[in-house]
């Protein structure tokens, strides 16, 4: 290497839709302005054991057309620099030695909290600035604003759970969806309301509460059963994997000796979840004398890597530019976005929650217009359900139960609803149950 300054640009976490692209205008901007770019391999991987071979140099005839493709061009880990002092010390030192100045990262929260350690261990020996990337869309940013990946996750994700719905109509099926999102519902709820999907389930709508595995298990059964009354056999329901770890272990006997990753995050792949909610679902049916085929499908791994969409090309190119731009204008220590079209810099220090010390994570707004929504679009029982006699009469019927027995059953799925939000100037109950039950002989899934 050069003895001349360089910028170096690392990407660590989980794959999402657009890293190469920031990769890209990040390394044609600062090889504008003369500044020779690096590509760190394998994330905090190598350079937090001292090792400093596994370098590539970036220029501009080199990158200039891989923004379209997927995945990382200089790889990806999850190798986590500050769980150890020794590892995030050598961190610094190896870029030291490879006399980088300036580093972006690329990554989600964990990469977000691992980028601003290594700004405060370098001490302004090294400017550091955060790209934020996931398709959980779960970094703590306005709610108008994207993280990158995320549409592009949802519109593959659309695309797969639409070929879905053809199949469950088809065949008389239910899927089960479990979606990424380690944290938050962003990713579940978008595709499941986009795609017009049976009924989507987040954690968010327990409300901080703890989430007991029966609750999941009976909205899902209340659902098939509500679907089955107005002659439906089919269904897909799109699942947050984030419902695990807001589960009580207890409760759950098939899953022992939970795995972790390098952050301390349990491996939510190794717990197969839709497996296990399929098994519970079909032997809660039984009860019933009803019988469903559940088909229980994991996707994610089929999103994160996938060709970036216009949307994500074009934010990806911006933010990419801007992270470099302001790195070499001698700023540091802070997480790029776009806002209404602008460079908005987030110093880091505005990142942490002061209760955990950990970057803050952004939850789906249950309270929004945008949540409402998408839950009268849902096909699942519901506070209405319960105060219509006939209603009732008819799920009763097809579970074979008495009102009274559907009602103990049952109703305690309700205690979580929301009230409606009403966006006319004189809306009436009565009205607005009538419509929405109106849609559920008639789903768009």
């Amino acid at each position: 290497m050069s003895q001349e300054k360089n910028l170096a640009i690392l990407v660590a976490g989980g794959p999402a839709p657009g890293i190469n692209s920031v990769i890209s205008s990040a390394t044609i901007r600062a090889a504008l302005e003369g500044v020779e770019v690096i590509g760190i391999r394998d994330g905090f991987e190598w350079i937090m054991q001292g090792n400093v071979d596994r370098v590539s140099k970036l220029t501009i005839e080199e990158v200039s057309r891989i923004h379209f493709r997927g995945g990382s061009y200089i790889g990806i880990s999850r190798a986590n620099p500050t769980k150890d002092p020794k590892h995030l010390e050598n961190a610094v030192i190896s870029l030291l030695r490879l006399n980088v100045s300036r580093l972006i990262t690329i990554g989600g929260d964990d990469t977000a909290f691992s980028a601003m350690k290594l700004a405060e261990k370098a001490d302004g020996r090294i400017q550091v600035v955060h790209v934020p990337k996931t398709i959980d869309n779960d970094l703590d940013l306005p709610p108008h604003v994207d993280t990158f990946g995320f549409q592009t996750a949802r519109h593959y994700g659309v695309e797969i759970v639409k070929n879905l719905m053809v199949d469950a109509r088809t065949t008389s099926r239910w899927y089960f969806l479990i979606a990424m999102g380690r944290k938050a519902g962003h990713l579940a709820l978008g595709i499941g309301k986009a795609a017009g999907a049976t009924l989507s389930l987040i954690p968010e709508e327990f409300q901080g509460k703890k989430i007991h595995f029966k609750e999941i298990v009976d909205t899902l059964v209340g659902a098939i059963i509500k679907r089955l009354s107005y002659g439906r056999r089919d269904g897909v329901a799109v699942i947050a994997e984030g419902l695990v770890l807001e589960l009580d272990p207890e409760e759950l006997d098939d899953i022992k000796d939970l795995e972790r990753d390098a952050h301390g995050n349990v491996r939510i792949a190794e717990v197969n979840i839709g497996e296990i909610l399929k098994q519970a679902v079909s032997q809660r049916l039984k009860e019933f004398n009803i019988k469903a085929t559940v088909v229980a499908k994991n996707i994610g791994y089929e999103l994160r890597c996938a060709d970036p969409i216009p949307f994500d090309l074009e934010y990806t190119r911006d933010l990419g530019y801007c992270a470099a731009k302001y790195l070499l204008e001698g700023g540091n220590g802070v997480m790029v976005s776009m806002q209404g079209g602008q460079f908005v810099p987030v110093p880091f220090p505005d990142m942490v929650d002061p209760e955990t010390g950990r970057t803050r994570i952004r939850m789906v707004d249950v309270h929004s217009t945008r949540y409402a929504i998408a839950r009268r679009y849902m096909i699942r029982l519901r506070r209405d359900d319960f105060e219509d006699p006939h209603e009732l009469a008819k799920f009763a019927a097809t579970a074979g139960l008495s009102l009274t027995e559907f009602r103990r059953q049952f109703e305690h799925l309700i205690k979580n609803e929301l009230p409606a939000i009403h966006l006319g100037p004189h809306p009436t109950d009565a009205h607005a149950a009538g419509s929405e039950r109106a849609h559920n002989g008639h789903s768009l899934s």
